[in-house]
């Protein structure tokens, strides 16, 4: 399909093209508001560039595009632009799960048409960029052309000439923990290659964030410092040589910068999710979000093991137990994991003893299964791989089958390996069986696999929830059953070590990797002890990260014993939603604190609250998205007097109740490691 066919497809307005007409020297572009300003022209080198400016003032400096190939002439010299076409579009749509129901989707388009000389081919490259008011997004669009069937990409040229100097959050890219790792504040120019989403604040107060969008059939990219602010795409890796191999026509992802005032607006911004295609899948009622519990945090803790054995986890008995809690305490589902064959070994990394349908001799799953359904519970699947990527497509749909017999709708997998350990044994998803092959966790391969299990789950009515996975895209737009991710330290780092996950961890989260889409962080541990000391939290922060990290399917992670202890604390985990018709980060600083404001998609309550860093402070929350005229009960959880993530006061939390209405205050106390949860109920 031709690249604005592609588009029209998608729903989106295309204009007439302009005529063609001799090459041009540059072509420009604006937001809708006018605020943000691209160039794309041709340097003295015949080099194609692209710049960008904000309210007047440069952002990115001209910059280069193009590609270096393994198999011919780069394409990046010898261009010239042939012509270009513009588009618009206006349009609103709805999600069927998310962090609000409606998305706004306004930009404008131009897709400038490049053209190499003879001597390089008379190759053609188009390059569409989307210019939204909170950001841009691009991509390259490889037409059908004589010459040139197949390209094989060493990696891209794709440059970000970032003008201003600032200060940014970011993660290694790169590196055996994958996006596992403690995010880095330093300033621009000492950045070395991250993983993005990578964010950024500049002197004069904007707010960037790069990612990109729509990762389908292609790698990931890392964000490659080149000199100085100056930045390169560089494509994660593949076994074949080439990072990536396409034939034509194709389109890459998007590239996206996200570019606001403040905080607030580089979080309530949907430009990724508006970069992809609509929902594929027709009708995904089936897709429910929800709360949940697990037989996780024990072997986590070394408590109990995956393996089987007198400390084995996934028993009938205990997952039983588990069963009538979820029922009595209003969770929707129980994560087993380790219920099936292949852990007794050396599975990580390696994962070719895994089943995906034989359970172990002390989890009669059939029985579990019905003995949940009476309760009004579901089961979450686990399918762990250990990173074979070649055990698994052979045997998932089988694995999918069962669950779709037992009644299963929501499967976690996994892919414990080290960065560049996945083992594969084929080109692609369901391709000719070769030899073993390693390829990267964000590599082509890998990101081919994602989309092949959540496509073939779909056809079971399965949602996916991947660890270990590659950074989500906003691909649940055109796979709603792509629920949830992982991507980032979770909860389990705070199981193995004190202070595993320091204070400052969640809240940087919150504008940096939650800006790619929903987390499976395991939040709830109202413990607040892991296996080697306590975790970098108050209990209100427990709360807190229930509206601070989003996902529709949430945890309370803590064992049921734990969670027992603590009713005040249970009764707001027992209420909170997964799924909600709006949510507004009304308070908050990059990597300090974020408190955000989400209304529930299924009643008239709205919920506040969220995280703290190290730093005590008092946030003066303002209650302007309350409906006018009408009061509400708010029940509040909050830091006691004292409280701190560094002691035994921890624990000390207060409680309050009062009425507030639109355009009220009110004035909270945020502990160090602390947070804060409100209910809001119309009186």
């Amino acid at each position: 399909m031709k690249p604005l066919a592609l588009l029209a497809s998608a729903g989106i307005v295309i204009a007439a093209p302009a005529m063609a007409q001799e090459t041009k020297p540059q072509v420009t572009a604006q937001s809708p508001d006018g605020s943000i300003v691209l160039t794309v022209t041709i340097d003295n080198d015949s080099r194609p560039m692209w710049s960008l400016t904000r309210k007047g003032k440069l952002l990115i400096a001209p910059s280069k595009l193009g590609f270096i190939l393994t198999d011919g002439l780069n394409m990046t010299r010898g261009f010239a632009i042939e012509s270009s076409d513009t588009a618009k579009g206006d349009d609103t749509w709805e999600q069927p799960w998310g962090e609000r129901r409606f998305v706004k989707d306004t930009y404008n388009q131009v897709t400038v048409r490049f053209k190499q000389g003879k001597t390089y081919g008379t190759r053609l490259m188009n390059v569409t960029f989307r210019l939204f008011d909170n950001g841009v997004g691009f991509r390259y669009e490889i037409p059908e052309q004589p010459g040139l069937k197949t390209m094989k990409i060493a990696d891209e040229t794709t440059e970000f000439d970032i003008v201003p100097k600032g200060t940014a959050w970011w993660i290694p890219g790169g590196e055996w923990n994958r996006y596992e790792q403690v995010y880095q504040k330093t300033p621009i120019d000492a950045v070395s290659t991250a993983h993005t989403p990578i964010t950024m604040k500049l002197e004069d107060g904007t707010h960037l964030s790069f990612h990109e969008a729509a990762l389908v059939d292609y790698a990931g990219y890392w964000f490659k410092r080149a000199t100085g602010q100056t930045f390169r795409t560089t494509l994660s890796p593949s076994s074949r040589g080439p990072r990536v191999v396409r034939d034509l026509p194709f389109a890459t992802p998007w590239r996206t910068v996200r570019i606001a005032d403040d905080a607030e607006g580089l979080v309530d911004n949907d430009l990724e999710l508006n970069l992809n295609e609509p929902n594929k899948l027709g009708d995904v009622s089936w897709v429910k979000p929800g709360r949940y519990i697990g037989i996780w945090w024990g072997m986590i803790r070394n408590d109990w093991t995956w393996a089987e054995g007198p400390k084995h986890g996934a028993t009938t008995e205990r997952t039983k137990q588990y069963i009538d809690y979820a029922a009595k305490h209003k969770f929707r589902g129980v994560l087993v994991e380790g219920w099936n064959k292949g852990w007794n070994g050396d599975w990580f990394g390696h994962g070719d003893e895994f089943s995906f349908t034989q359970a172990t001799p002390d989890f009669d799953i059939e029985a579990v299964t019905k003995y949940a359904a009476k309760k009004g519970v579901k089961l979450i699947g686990h399918h762990e791989t250990g990173g074979n990527i070649a055990n698994y497509e052979a045997n998932m749909d089988a694995g999918f089958a069962l669950y779709q017999k037992l009644g299963v709708d929501t499967v976690k997998t996994g892919y414990v390996a080290d960065h560049g350990g996945v083992i594969a044994n084929t080109d692609y998803p369901g391709g000719p069986v070769g030899p073993v092959r390693m390829e990267w966790h964000d590599g082509q391969r890998q990101v081919e696999h994602h989309l092949a299990v959540v496509e073939d789950a779909a056809k079971h009515h399965i949602a996916i929830d991947a660890h270990e996975p590659v950074k989500d895209t906003g691909l649940r737009r055109t796979y709603p059953n792509w629920v949830s991710r992982e991507g980032a330290r979770g909860m389990e780092y705070n199981a193995w070590g004190k202070f595993a996950n320091g204070p400052d961890h969640e809240p940087t989260l919150v504008y940096t990797r939650m800006l790619s889409g929903p987390m499976d962080f395991t939040p709830g541990v109202l413990s607040l002890e892991g296996a080697n000391g306590p975790l970098a939290s108050t209990l209100a922060k427990q709360l807190g990260l229930y509206l601070a990290i989003y996902s529709p399917i949430q945890m309370a992670a803590d064992f049921i014993e734990q969670l027992d202890k603590y009713p005040r604390e249970m009764n707001f985990i027992e209420s909170v939603p997964t799924d909600w018709a709006e949510s507004h980060l009304i308070a908050g600083e990059v990597g300090d604190y974020a408190i955000f404001a989400r209304k529930d998609r299924a009643s008239p309550r709205w919920f506040v609250g969220g995280v703290n860093d190290a730093t005590a402070r008092t946030v003066t929350l303002k209650f302007d998205f309350l409906d006018a005229g009408k009061s509400y009960k708010a029940s509040v959880w909050k830091d006691g007097e004292g409280a701190t993530y560094e002691t035994e006061a921890r624990h000390n939390i207060a409680y309050d109740t009062r009425t507030v209405k639109k355009g009220d205050t009110m004035d909270v106390w945020l502990a160090p490691g602390g947070g804060t949860a409100i209910r809001l109920e119309p009186r």
